[in-house]
């Protein structure tokens, strides 16, 4: 599913592979938790259940909170004030840049590997 593959930058000057491909082991749960925020902003309880939903994937609190803390620090995500005790976060533009960035390289390795398994092991 997700790849620890570090990304060494698109050469373009956009930010978004060199953000998440930073993260080396981290680049999974933070795909994870920017593709839930790409809908909307959430608390970790409802990040932790969407992901879950939607990746089949169930991120630990500690894995979690470390992840939030580092794209917090990069400015992907940023936390929103709240009336109780729950954080909601929200993505920033620079976070849907590197979202979407990070998203069409794993879709480019994806085709390729989807490709090579057609034509070599008769499957699609």
């Amino acid at each position: 599913m997700m790849t620890d593959m570090v990304k060494k930058g698109t050469g373009d000057g956009a930010p978004g592979a060199e953000a998440l491909g930073g993260f080396g082991r981290y680049a999974g749960p933070a795909t994870l938790i920017l593709s839930s925020l790409a809908g909307g902003a959430k608390h970790g309880y409802a990040l932790t259940k969407d992901v879950e939903a939607f990746a089949g994937v169930r991120l630990a609190p500690g894995t979690l909170y470390e992840a939030l803390s580092r794209l917090e620090g990069q400015g992907l995500i940023e936390a929103l004030d709240s009336e109780d005790r729950r954080r909601p976060y929200r993505l920033t533009a620079a976070g849907a840049m590197a979202l979407r960035a990070h998203l069409d390289d794993q879709r480019r390795v994806a085709d390729v590997g989807l490709r090579r398994l057609a034509s070599n092991w008769g499957t699609s």
